[in-house]
């Protein structure tokens, strides 16, 4: 029997142990993670580097109040083998109802079926790059039935487009079932919202959980992009934050955003300013500023400024998307690891953190004008740590600077 050598972390910190086994190179890419019921999580390593693995040194880099230890479990099924298999079945089910009809498949047609989506409890959303082709809508509610039935979900909708009313309104398409209002789980934080009023974004569930992780007994947090809590909640929930101002100007938002809240029992420790946070009259108060916009969340740069408290100054965690260059690469740099793509080679990566971090250096620099120009008097900038949220597009990585800021 083969197995494999993985390391073994809470389910909760498994995120973070996961992007730091990535930034070392040890990461099995082959396989995926696999969940435990004893709220565990076991992350497949490189055979060859687990002699080399320090993991009081590991543990600390993630959090104190965690463990981790190296095990050896069954192969677990890879990574291609599972996107594909569910993939598969949608597109056996899509072809045998179409074929039912007296519809002719076609690779277009295969082409067209996603391999991915977003799943809200018994809800799930699809992109727009997905069934577009007008047979789909030829067919009608019978075949997003067979879809739901497939994926053992009770209600489909699709995200066409996000409209351009200042809110990034989505416009959603029910496809099956009335209520477009969903409940989603992350880290233990229930979220509930309308799928066809606010956006969520699942690709920042890392950030999420590293805001988790960090420890803002005492302090006041200024969240000045809240959307519905994605970060005001984890700041409050996990990361004990004293209080949190949430600035949101969609009033749908505001709506989820004071209900989610309630729900997670912590609306007496946050105050929700609705409107246009650089009119926000609060001033010399926050210990840390979450500026969670993009692609740029530059206009809010002011406002945080004016928010850090002028005696001791704060953290700001600022938001960008930052756009590298092309890399040509030889392609067997990633030839020996299977999985593995010019995308994630170490060159690559590499390259793109000399780019980050010029624009934090130079984003650094700004923030220390601003502070002068603003408090009259002179601070110093320092770059505590770059994070990388995801990829928003080719070339175009999502990224945080934690920024600490001190008056001289």
């Amino acid at each position: 029997m083969d197995v494999v050598p993985c390391l073994k972390v809470p389910q909760r910190h498994a995120q973070l142990y996961r992007k730091y086994l990535e930034s070392q190179g040890v990461l099995d890419r082959r396989y995926g993670a696999e969940k435990h019921s004893d709220g565990t999580v076991t992350l497949p390593v490189v055979a060859s580097a687990v002699p080399q693995l320090d993991l009081v040194a590991l543990k600390e880099h993630v959090t104190q109040d965690s463990f981790c230890k190296i095990v050896d479990i069954q192969a677990p099924l890879s990574k291609k083998s599972k996107a594909k298999s569910v993939h598969m079945k949608l597109v056996e089910a899509a072809q045998s109802f179409l074929v039912s009809k007296g519809k002719e498949w076609s690779d277009d047609l295969e082409k067209d079926v996603p391999s991915r989506w977003q799943c809200h409890g018994d809800l799930v959303l699809f992109s727009e790059s997905c069934f577009s082709n007008a047979v789909w809508k030829e067919i009608g509610s019978e075949f997003w039935t067979a879809v739901a039935l497939t994926l053992g979900v009770k209600r489909i909708a699709q995200i066409k487009k996000i409209s351009q009313d200042g809110y990034r309104t989505p416009i959603v398409t029910m496809h099956l079932g009335d209520s477009s209002y969903v409940t989603h789980i992350d880290n233990h934080i229930r979220y509930e919202f309308d799928v066809t009023k606010c956006m969520f974004s699942s690709g920042n569930i890392t950030e999420k959980l590293r805001i988790a992780s960090f420890d803002c007994s005492g302090e006041t947090v200024v969240d000045l992009y809240a959307g519905i809590g994605y970060f005001t909640l984890p700041y409050l929930v996990h990361a004990n934050a004293a209080h949190v101002h949430a600035c949101e100007w969609n009033p749908d938002a505001v709506a989820a955003l004071q209900r989610n809240l309630e729900i997670n029992d912590v609306s007496n420790c946050c105050t929700v300013h609705q409107g246009d946070n650089r009119q926000l009259s609060l001033s010399d108060l926050a210990d840390r500023v979450n500026l969670g916009l993009i692609p740029s969340s530059e206009e809010g740069w002011p406002v945080a400024c004016r928010l850090l408290k002028r005696s001791t100054g704060g953290i700001m965690h600022i938001h960008q998307n930052v756009t590298t260059p092309f890399h040509h690469e030889p392609s067997e740099l990633n030839s020996s690891v299977e999985g593995s793509s010019v995308e994630e080679s170490p060159l690559r990566v590499q390259k793109d953190m000399q780019v980050w971090t010029a624009w934090a250096s130079e984003t650094a620099k700004r923030i220390c004008t601003l502070l002068l120009d603003i408090t009259g008097s002179e601070w110093k900038t320092n770059i505590k740590h770059i994070e990388h949220v995801k990829t928003y597009a080719p070339h175009i990585s999502h990224v945080v600077l934690d920024l600490d800021c001190k008056p001289l």
